[in-house]
């Protein structure tokens, strides 16, 4: 199995509102159709954030004029959208999501794609390079099949238990040496240490079972 690891910058209406209003989101693409011309997907896009920015990023988001239909709950945006050409467009029978995409602040994309070709991969950063502003290969590579990710829905999450969770992540304390202390987090937050270490705490117990749910 075939994987590449692909950092990009596109038109894209979720990547573009990350760097309009300083949100990152993990996505992934559940399917596409052809209707005539018109090439429909359906995605869901986690969002994290300043929860002033996400309803900043929600409102404008709303102003998109190939939305088919939408859903917005507990900062997870489901979308169904008339699709122009955009990277999932090019997705086929032989070519797959390794992972969900990530998307930064800045509204640089970081896919991981995968084929039991190496031709399809080739195929897929070809087209990437044309509709692109910025590409970079990070990486391609053969592993075994059994490292692929598995979508799974994100568990639901309470607000604070989300950024608990995000801030701990982003702040290094999953790190090898952790980068920081819960103390510290919770000082971030404005909470007590206790109430931090809860909110964390649920939020881990809701995550890492569902990752290994099926094991």
């Amino acid at each position: 199995m075939w994987v590449a690891k692909l950092k990009c910058r596109h038109d894209c209406m979720i990547g573009n509102r990350c760097k309009k209003f300083n949100v990152t989101a993990k996505s992934y693409e559940l399917g596409k159709y052809q209707k005539g011309k018109i090439k429909v997907t359906s995605s869901m896009h986690q969002l994290f954030g300043r929860q002033e920015s996400i309803n900043k990023f929600i409102k404008d988001f709303k102003k998109e004029k190939d939305i088919i239909y939408s859903e917005f709950k507990n900062n997870t945006l489901f979308i169904v959208d008339k699709k122009k050409e955009t990277p999932v467009t090019k997705f086929n029978k032989n070519i797959f999501m390794a992972s969900p995409v990530a998307v930064d602040s800045k509204g640089y994309e970081y896919w991981e794609v995968g084929s039991y070709k190496r031709e399809e991969i080739n195929k897929f950063i070809s087209y990437l390079e044309a509709i692109c502003f910025e590409l970079k290969i990070i990486y391609i590579k053969e592993i075994f099949a059994e490292n692929i990710f598995f979508p799974k829905l994100m568990p639901n999450l309470t607000e604070l238990q989300k950024q608990s969770i995000e801030l701990a992540i982003k702040e290094g304390y999953y790190k090898v040496p952790k980068k920081t202390s819960l103390r510290k987090l919770a000082k971030i937050m404005n909470i007590s240490l206790s109430t931090y270490q809860r909110h964390l705490q649920v939020a881990e117990s809701k995550l890492i079972p569902d990752i290994f749910s099926n094991l």
